[in-house]
């Protein structure tokens, strides 16, 4: 039996003894008690009334940690893969080379795990910073195709011919030649050995600091990949190669306005490639004309040192191009934007040393037919 219980009871009692006696000072002591029962009543109640809002409290403050872990449950992968947690238990795998951590987080935390290591979106925009760091490969179409890549350019075409109407004669069929480009991905790698202070970085440092490096390496060879290709373009276009046109001269104030000039009419956006020793014969010409002449034409000039120097190199060496690369040229990279990680503890582990190596396939060539000019060193 509750106390309230015994209470109603008791009062119960009570009104049978007030009824039952006729003692002025009995009524008065039983009307006493029923009072102090009363007032026990209203404190139980009170009480009873406090501890329900504690329970709801309690309720409501448990109903909303599950609703925090729920929601943290339900994180999609993009969101978690871009927390701090996840980036330095990244950084911790590239250097250890184990997933083991993160394939749990993303157990606990995320809605979905794939079968691959989720890379965090700091690191794809650093890829892409870097790569752009490239001035060459910056200004170059580019795609994801699996395999290889076939593209077509225009061999030769008679073009668009004008008919006047009414004329009895029906208009001239074009006459058009195309050849196909194929686009073949290589593996480019690149090593990087690590030391103990950068070991002991951690995560987005770290991380900036692997894939700036490795990244920037592999554009710049992709980059000199595609200089050479461009610097052996034949002179005529074959069903499977678009030409160039090739000029022989020394840096002089018509030498890039020539190459502009035997450009096709669709490489609008030409830029000038060439070592920066180059430069500085180029820029001896406009010393020599007192600033009065620009040798560039206004274009920007993009360097890169796997062309010789014109100072240096062999008679009818392309030493510079002149060209459209965004009209072109393309790559391909069949595996992506981001770059492939392998980890190497063991092969230098006697001199503290890790090693890392990044991979990135990639497939680069011209497209497009007359979209660059050679410019050759001439017999002296």
């Amino acid at each position: 039996m509750t106390r309230l219980e015994e209470i109603e009871n008791r009062k119960a009692e009570i009104r049978e003894e007030v009824e039952a006696t006729e003692e002025i000072e009995k009524v008065e002591e039983l009307n006493q008690e029923v009072e102090a029962l009363n007032e026990e009543v209203k404190q139980i109640e009170e009480q009873k009334e406090v501890e329900e809002q504690a329970g709801e409290l309690e309720e409501k403050s448990f109903k909303a940690q599950e609703v925090i872990k729920e929601e943290r449950k339900i994180m999609t992968n993009e969101e978690f893969r871009n927390s701090k947690e996840y980036v330095e238990a990244y950084a911790e795998y590239i250097k250890t080379g184990s997933d083991k951590e993160l394939r749990s987080l993303f157990t606990t935390n995320a809605t979905e795990v794939t079968g691959s290591v989720e890379v965090p979106e700091i690191v794809e925009d650093i890829v892409r910073t870097a790569w752009e760091r490239e001035d060459l490969m910056g200004l170059v179409r580019s795609l994801s195709v699996k395999g290889n890549l076939k593209v077509q350019f225009e061999v030769s075409s008679t073009g668009a011919q004008i008919h006047l109407e009414g004329a009895e004669e029906g208009v001239t069929e074009e006459e058009l030649v195309l050849g196909i480009v194929e686009l073949t991905p290589v593996s480019i790698k690149k090593w990087i050995g690590l030391s103990d202070e950068v070991i002991d970085m951690r995560g987005e440092a770290f991380l900036r600091y692997i894939y700036d490096e490795l990244t920037y390496r592999i554009a710049k060879k992709c980059a000199d990949m595609l200089v050479a290709a461009i610097a052996q373009l034949p002179q005529s276009a074959s069903a499977s190669s678009p030409s160039a046109n090739k000029i022989t001269e020394a840096p002089a104030v018509g030498t890039i306005a020539n190459a502009i000039a035997n450009l096709s009419d669709e490489a609008s956006n030409n830029v000038i490639v060439m070592n920066k020793l180059t430069y500085a014969n180029f820029k001896a010409v406009a010393y020599a004309n007192g600033f009065s002449v620009d040798p560039f034409e206004g274009l920007r000039v993009v360097f890169n040192n796997s062309l010789p120097a014109y100072d240096t190199a062999s008679n009818g060496a392309v030493y510079a191009i002149v060209g459209d690369f965004g009209y072109g040229a393309m790559a391909n990279y069949p595996s992506g934007d981001g770059i492939e990680i392998k980890y190497d503890d063991t092969t230098l582990m006697t001199d503290d040393i890790v090693r890392i190596l990044g991979r990135r396939y990639v497939g680069v060539g011209v497209v497009a037919d007359k979209a660059f000019t050679l410019i050759a060193k001439p017999t002296e």
